[in-house]
């Protein structure tokens, strides 16, 4: 688990009153997907997400919160594909899909409204813990 005293920043869309969190609706032009070869892309740019400085203080009750700084935010997400085809199916949970591994990568950069100073990711090697694209079915549309 990260340092979170070190923490600087925490761009995410906040806390709906119903308890949705760190959730915004987007269209569909936004995201291109091809789950035959485990391709897909989701890229959006100039999104209006308040930088709340750190993860305790996004999810402190609004009363309590040091109040975010209005910021925009743009990425570019590429899930590349070309590895093993994996499917799960668990009666259980009534979870089920199939996944093809591959590389991603991730381009993003985030401005505070107020200031001119940039945040922008690094353009060198990226580690990659895991990644796939495929299709799940789940709870009343589990098979």
């Amino acid at each position: 688990m990260g340092d979170f005293t070190t923490q600087s920043f925490d761009w995410n869309p906040g806390i709906e009153p119903s308890g949705l969190f760190w959730t915004m609706p987007i269209s569909d032009r936004l995201i291109a997907f091809n789950g035959e070869h485990g391709t897909a892309r989701f890229r959006a740019e100039n999104l209006s997400v308040p930088d709340y400085g750190n993860f305790f203080n996004s999810i402190a009750p609004p009363s309590s919160q040091t109040p975010p700084i209005a910021s925009h935010v743009s990425f570019d997400v590429r899930w590349h594909g070309g590895g093993t085809r994996t499917v799960v199916r668990d009666d259980t949970f009534d979870f089920g899909g199939s996944f093809i591994d591959g590389d991603i990568t991730i381009a993003f950069t985030a401005r505070h409204d107020a200031d001119e100073i940039v945040y922008t990711s690094d353009d060198g090697p990226q580690i990659v813990v895991s990644g796939g694209v495929g299709r799940e079915r789940n709870g009343v549309f589990f098979p």
